[in-house]
């Protein structure tokens, strides 16, 4: 884990196990991944960014927990989902999703299908 890693997390050292996971996964699953930390998110890419990890505000603050990442990633399509927080469509065939995640095994099949299928699609731009 590099320096710049560590201090995003400084706010919210409880998540930084969440992240591992995710980052984990998903090096295992893309090839030639790179990882490019900033100062409000911590994204992935292989020829375009394909999924991101923030602290974006996806619920109600009365409705967040409070150890948590979300976690982004783009598709050409609306993926239906009641572990979707939110979906917009900022331009035609290209859907922006954002999952809250506060647990490790939500770091599951389901998810990283979403990831995969987002890489492959940023990929194709």
């Amino acid at each position: 884990m590099d320096e710049l890693t560590l201090q995003f997390f400084d706010a919210h050292p409880g998540a930084l196990p969440l992240y591992e996971a995710f980052e984990t996964r998903v090096t295992d699953l893309v090839p030639d991944v790179r990882i490019k930390v900033q100062k409000t998110q911590i994204s992935f890419y292989n020829r375009h960014m394909f999924a991101c990890v923030s602290f974006a505000r996806v619920r109600k603050k009365k409705d967040c927990p409070d150890c948590y990442i979300v976690i982004t990633f783009g598709l050409e399509h609306k993926a239906e989902s009641p572990r979707i927080d939110i979906a917009t469509e900022p331009y035609p065939n290209r859907w922006t999703h954002h999952v809250l995640i506060t647990d490790p095994a939500e770091i599951d099949y389901e998810l990283m299908s979403w990831i995969k299928e987002a890489s492959l699609f940023s990929d194709r731009k």
